[in-house]
């Protein structure tokens, strides 16, 4: 029997997705240090920090070295790992006064096929987050590299507690900054209708969990939504950089009705989108997050 692992996909077929993106500055902010990417098989949000220019250059090189691996139609997790220490490496060699102190949160979702099963992998570093949602199931799927994260883990605080603390902001791993840089990965089986939610901490900071799970079951297109979460969070206050991605499932391998290829047959979903269309983020107009 051959022994196939998380470093061994199959070369063809993939998970057919549709993607958006949205990002906004936010109210307070001077500049947004957010760096995007939603490009099969990668969907990426970098939340960079270090002040002006240190944190968009370090989540712009997460980016970068992601962005190698869309000539593919999956990856492996070697892969992901091998781009995340290019990218740290590259964060590390930043010189100028300018860039002292750069690093970058990393959360993404990325496809894989295995078995002829389609797969999401997923991989954090930092405290931006991902989400699933799936039938019933509405869950964060990441856990935050984070203060908070730690003290209510030892129960020394509560959630509600965590939202107001004032170390809410403080990472304790991240890509480029800190001694720490080793991220999280998770597997998880992909299935038609699935929405994955790629977010920086300017949504979660400012919107519940309730009502980003009300939003992603809304039945419109993800782009409306994740338009939608970025205007919640700029009428909650806007305190940070907002950025969105948001991933559907409308074709997986494995499932019934799934052809061998996907490379062929339609969706439904694709009335409303292209699939695999490479959405760039669209950030939303100043006045736009207003009523």
């Amino acid at each position: 029997m051959i022994d196939r692992s998380l470093s061994d996909p199959d070369l063809e077929g993939t998970v057919r997705v549709v993607s958006a993106s949205a990002t906004h500055v936010g109210h307070v902010r001077a500049t947004n240090e957010d760096s995007l990417l939603t490009a099969t098989p990668i969907h990426l949000v970098a939340d960079g920090m270090g002040g002006h220019n240190a944190g968009e250059v370090a989540s712009a090189i997460a980016v970068e070295e992601f962005e190698k691996l869309t000539l593919q139609q999956n990856v492996t997790v070697e892969q992901l790992g091998d781009a995340l220490h290019t990218a740290s490496v590259r964060i590390g060699e930043l010189g100028g006064e300018s860039t002292l102190g750069a690093g970058t949160t990393v959360a993404l979702v990325a496809t894989m096929v295995l078995d002829g099963i389609g797969y999401w992998v997923v991989m954090n570093l930092g405290d931006s987050r991902v989400y699933r949602l799936s039938g019933e199931i509405f869950e964060q799927v990441s856990v935050d590299h984070s203060v908070v994260q730690e003290l209510m883990d030892r129960g020394e605080i509560s959630a509600e507690q965590a939202r107001i603390h004032p170390y809410r902001h403080m990472v304790t791993r991240a890509l480029g900054a800190g001694p720490e840089s080793d991220p999280d990965y998770w597997l998880i089986p992909a299935e038609v209708g699935d929405r994955m939610l790629i977010c920086s901490d300017g949504l979660t900071g400012e919107v519940d969990d309730a009502s980003i799970e009300r939003m992603l079951r809304r039945p419109t297109d993800v782009r409306t939504i994740a338009e939608d979460l970025v205007r919640r969070a700029l009428d909650g206050g806007g305190h940070d950089n907002i950025s969105v991605v948001i991933v559907e499932a409308v074709e997986v391998l494995g499932q019934p009705g799934a052809s061998e290829d996907t490379a062929g047959g339609t969706s439904p979903a694709e009335d409303e989108f292209e699939v695999d269309e490479d959405t760039l983020p669209r950030p939303l107009a100043d006045g736009e997050g207003r009523a």
